[in-house]
């Protein structure tokens, strides 16, 4: 057996939990620049807001409703992620975290257990412990067990626990489930499945393997299994290392400052030097883009990206930024606005499979044990408290965040205060 815990409008929630008298009161939480819709709460989704609307089309609703609004602080929501996942580490030994509101848990060892007692237990635990509510699905495989959890949010959010214990409850919720809300179905199968007369969940099981394979390929095959009960998505205990890593961002507004570019642009890729060393890789090659905003379309439009092959594979972040600002060199043309920058390290690698170039002069252990020191500083510290030089202390290209709430848990200069 799998359960599904998920957080309930993880953002919104987040917010609430520290104003709470905003419970039971519409929440819209913005995604990066105060661009677009990311997160509603349930009053929200009400009033007709969906996910990715941009922020400029909901400002008649906003006013009119008093909807309460917010910058995403992703400070927060990762620290409150992190110990609800510690929560759920403490009722299995097995759990795949499968992203910052979600987690699998096994309870293969729990069998002779009253698994919808436990369920329930999972929710109350952390509505107590961390004050974010959680709905929980548990079922025989990962993709019933998600469904499940739809389920419980669906038919009694404030039970939020449904548990699939038989064949019964099962198909209630296969007939329930229509095909575009199935785990691992996208907007293209959907499509292909409701042409052929394939709308639930159910018609899915009842359709042959043979054709599942044929149309949507192993993917579809393991799909069909799952749905009838049987596993066949694999665990995954660790998360697998990336294959790429991009790290890019709109600009706080629009700019022809070159310097402004470079500034984001080694801040990019010491990001993305980071990522790799925590993952303990190396990149052969590094992309870098820019682009105006297609929005404007008053304005001139320009948009290129250009790779480059390291000489050897490094998670070096002076290495990295030096490549990076070198890319931005090649592309940059004077007499554009940009809106957009990143940087993309490609073709990862293990750190222990790199073969060093023949006129490699760099000495890479010193450097390594450098940026071990760098890294555990602001491990200890704060993020990039110890910084390349190109970085930068100004972040001229800083998002708007103009409704951000504070760091409550991890910034003691931010932290609640109570008047008595």
């Amino acid at each position: 057996m799998y359960a599904l815990v998920d957080c309930n409008n993880f953002y919104a929630s987040c917010e609430r939990l520290f104003q709470p008298q905003l419970e039971n009161k519409p929440v819209v939480v913005f995604s990066n620049n105060d661009g677009c819709a990311i997160a509603r709460s349930d009053e929200a989704k009400l009033l007709g807001i969906e996910m990715g609307t941009p922020a400029y089309q909901i400002e008649h609703l906003i006013k009119k409703h008093k909807i309460a609004v917010f910058s995403s602080n992703y400070t927060l929501y990762g620290d409150l992620s992190d110990r609800i996942m510690k929560i759920l580490a403490d009722f299995t030994p097995k759990m795949e975290i499968y992203s910052i509101d979600e987690a699998f848990l096994d309870l293969s060892g729990f069998m002779y257990d009253d698994l919808f007692r436990m369920g329930t237990e999972i929710k109350s635990t952390v509505r107590q412990h961390v004050g974010i509510p959680v709905s929980v699905g548990i079922a025989g495989t990962k993709t019933l067990a998600k469904m499940a959890n739809r389920y419980a949010k669906k038919k009694d959010k404030k039970l939020g626990v449904f548990y699939a214990s038989d064949q019964n409850l099962i198909d209630e919720m296969l007939h329930f489930t229509k095909v575009e809300d199935v785990w691992g179905i996208g907007r293209q199968y959907a499509s292909l499945l409701k042409k052929n007369g394939i709308y639930t969940a159910m018609d899915v099981t009842k359709t042959p393997e043979a054709w599942m394979r044929k149309y949507l390929t192993v993917v579809g095959q393991r799909l069909w299994y799952e749905l009838k009960g049987i596993p066949s998505i694999e665990w995954q205990h660790l998360p697998a290392p990336k294959k790429n890593i991009c790290t890019s961002r709109s600009l706080g507004k629009l700019t022809d400052d070159k310097s402004i570019l470079k500034e984001a642009i080694s801040n990019h890729a010491a990001t993305c030097a980071l990522k790799l060393r925590n993952q303990k890789s190396c990149a052969k090659a590094i992309c870098v883009f820019i682009n105006t905003n297609p929005h404007k379309i008053n304005l001139p439009q320009y948009a290129r990206s250009v790779t480059i092959e390291f000489d050897t594979a490094t998670n070096l972040t002076g290495e990295i930024i030096q490549y990076a600002l070198k890319g931005l060199d090649i592309i940059f043309r004077e007499g554009f606005l940009y809106k957009k920058v990143g940087v993309i390290v490609l073709e990862i690698i293990p750190e222990n499979q790199v073969q060093n170039s023949l006129f490699d002069c760099i000495d890479r252990g010193k450097n390594s044990k450098m940026l071990s020191a760098v890294d555990k500083i602001n491990r200890s510290i704060g993020k990039d408290v110890v910084r390349m030089a190109s970085q930068g202390f100004e972040r001229r290209y800083k998002l708007r965040s103009e409704h951000l709430s504070f760091k409550y848990t991890t910034d003691i200069n931010e932290i609640l205060k109570v008047k008595i």
